[in-house]
Order: structure tokens, then sequence, then C-alpha cells
């Protein structure tokens, strides 16, 4: 089963904040890195934008971890 992570309200959470809050990553530059190195993917597809805005219904996949994004 995947992990599931509640926007609570809010309409987006930017890619690089999501991997530091869900602890996938230390801090936000490290989450910045390893966008920049290619090895975070939102819905099956690499994504390097950092701030990519992440919304409800997508998945974010990183090093064999994935997160829903739920309301």
């Amino acid at each position: 089963m995947n992990e599931q992570f509640s926007l609570e309200g809010q309409p987006f959470i930017p890619l690089h904040n999501l991997l530091k809050v869900l602890g996938w990553c230390d801090s936000g530059a490290v989450a910045k890195m390893v966008i920049d190195d290619g090895l975070v993917q939102v819905n099956g597809e690499i994504e390097l934008r950092k701030r990519c805005k992440i919304v409800v219904g997508q998945t974010v996949s990183f090093n064999g971890q994935e997160v829903e994004v739920t309301e």
C-alpha cells in the first residue's frame, strides 16, 4: 500500500518541500540536489522542476518509496 500525504486544505506543495516534509531528504538543499539529478518521479515521469506544484491525486516516487497526495 502506498504512503499518503494530505495537503490539509492547501492547493499544492512544492516538490522539494514534500521530500523534506516526508523525511525522504534531510534538508531542502538535499531535496533540490536529488531532483536536479533526475532521481524523483511524479506520476511515473522524471521531474526536474524543484518547485513543481504537487497537487491532489499526484504520486511522487523517490529511492524506492512512493507517496500519493490527498486532500
